[in-house]
């Protein structure tokens, strides 16, 4: 693996860390059980989802499975749909299992734009930032409710004349209903050529109404806001897509390309699915 020219010390974001207050990326990362993580967050997210059925170790099951789901997704996007660049917004803190680690362990000429805003990825960006010498990566420090910003800087290092997979894993729920969530969906879709995809993650209560309880407890101790929607909220993301068997579905159940269902169990928290653009 190599750095990019970008990957300088001295060409790295600047970023504040707050750890007063908990914080979404680092939570999550102590959910899968890294350790980029502080006690307040290693504490809110013990306390928060006390509410759910299996407390902590229910919510570890279930951002694991959404992880995993990630895995078979991008699999099936490289061996199968043929994609080779990924637009990866929200991306979150680096791990062994994200986005360009799998794509380029998949096809090493993958080219692979990761964008977050969050100070403790922006703290890791020098990680994002590693390709293989036959591929590409770039970190863009972006928010999702600034579309165009985000896709002028990743021309950069995409051909966004050709096909492209948005990734959107567990961040529209922290995207509420009056910043547009759908439209700004639409727009990023609108802006990539025909046969590229989009993968989608989002939190639900349909399954579980202790995930209401959740919610309100997140948007109580979290900065960020926390959004469970329906399957009908989730599914609109991808109007005028083709969705890919099995379609909308609890995160156990999408399986690579619609392979015979898992058993969802007791993963209930996440619909995922993976849409193409004709």
């Amino acid at each position: 693996m190599a750095d990019g020219p970008s990957g300088k010390a001295q060409d790295r974001p600047s970023f504040e860390i707050d750890t007063s207050v908990p914080n979404a990326a680092r939570v999550y990362d102590y959910l899968l059980g890294g350790t980029d993580n502080f006690e307040v967050d290693r504490a809110a997210a013990d306390a928060n989802n006390a509410v759910l059925p299996g407390g902590i170790a229910a919510a570890q099951a279930e951002v694991r499975a959404n992880r995993d789901f990630l895995g078979r997704a991008v699999r099936w996007l490289v061996d199968t749909a043929g994609i080779r660049q990924f637009l990866d917004i929200g991306t979150g803190i680096p791990n062994a299992d994200n986005v360009h680690a799998i794509a380029q362990e998949a096809a090493p000429e993958s080219r692979i734009v990761c964008v977050d805003y969050d100070p403790v990825v922006l703290a890791h960006a020098h990680t994002l930032l590693k390709s293989t010498a036959e591929g590409a990566a770039a970190f863009i420090p972006g928010d999702l409710r600034e579309p165009d910003t985000i896709l002028a800087q990743a021309a950069g290092t995409l051909d966004l004349g050709q096909p492209t997979a948005l990734v959107l894993l567990g961040l529209l729920y922290l995207v509420p209903d009056e910043d547009d969530p759908h439209g700004i969906v639409r727009h990023l879709v609108d802006a990539l050529a025909p046969g590229s995809y989009l993968v989608v993650s989002h939190m639900t209560a349909d399954f579980n109404p202790e995930m209401l309880q959740l919610a309100e407890r997140l948007n109580e101790t979290m900065a960020e806001p926390f959004i469970m929607r329906p399957r009908a909220e989730v599914e609109r993301f991808f109007d005028g897509l083709e969705l890919v068997p099995p379609g909308v579905v609890q995160v156990g159940a999408w399986q690579q390309g619609g392979a015979p269902a898992a058993e969802p169990g007791p993963i209930t928290a996440y619909y995922v699915g993976v849409g193409r653009k004709p």
